[in-house]
């Protein structure tokens, strides 16, 4: 089977914006389609890949009346794992109007982003939370923030630069009633 989207995952989770993929460390994911995931597999892989040899939950035609596809779907309503899954619903309602390349083209700009946000804005520890907002906040909003960041901070050192990225996202966070953190 030929995979075309490696970075978007069967379940309609974006690779691009998990701290996983966004690792510099041995342990990087290099997306749900990858050699190296498929063979660890998940419910969603053995089924979709491996059982039917179609690449996304979407395309099989059991989509509407599949169990674990709903469940997967409810929980991301309310909870998180290490990824971000606060907009799975609303990403794939975009993919079904809009076609998968349209979904790829936002994402591959949020992932241009939050690799900025990482290159100039991560002293370590920031790196989960600037993935959660790269998911969340709409791309303009995205945008907006980082050159705020930029004019507020230049010339500072990485702690303050940090810190005023962190409030101006916490600002949104609170005006748009987002939630930037891992949900439990």
């Amino acid at each position: 089977m030929s995979i075309k989207y490696p970075e978007i995952g069967i379940c309609g989770l974006s690779c691009r914006l998990c701290p996983m993929y966004n690792t510099e460390s041995k342990s990087r994911c290099l997306g749900c389609k990858s050699t190296s995931r498929i063979s660890v597999g998940c419910p969603f892989i053995t089924c979709a890949l491996k059982k039917k040899g179609i690449e996304f939950c979407w395309d099989c035609e059991e989509n509407k009346t599949c169990i674990k596809w709903k469940k997967h779907r409810d929980t991301s309503k309310k909870s998180d794992s290490f990824k971000c899954y606060q907009k799975l619903e609303e990403d794939i309602r975009f993919i079904q109007k809009n076609g998968i390349g349209e979904f790829e083209k936002t994402q591959k700009n949020r992932e241009h982003l939050l690799k900025e946000m990482l290159k100039d804005y991560n002293e370590g520890r920031s790196k989960s939370y600037y993935c959660v907002a790269a998911t969340v906040l709409e791309i303009e909003e995205l945008q907006e923030v980082l050159t705020r960041a930029k004019k507020e901070s230049n010339g500072l050192d990485i702690k303050r630069r940090v810190g005023i990225l962190h409030s101006i996202f916490d600002d949104i966070a609170v005006k748009k009633n987002y939630c930037l953190i891992l949900r439990k």
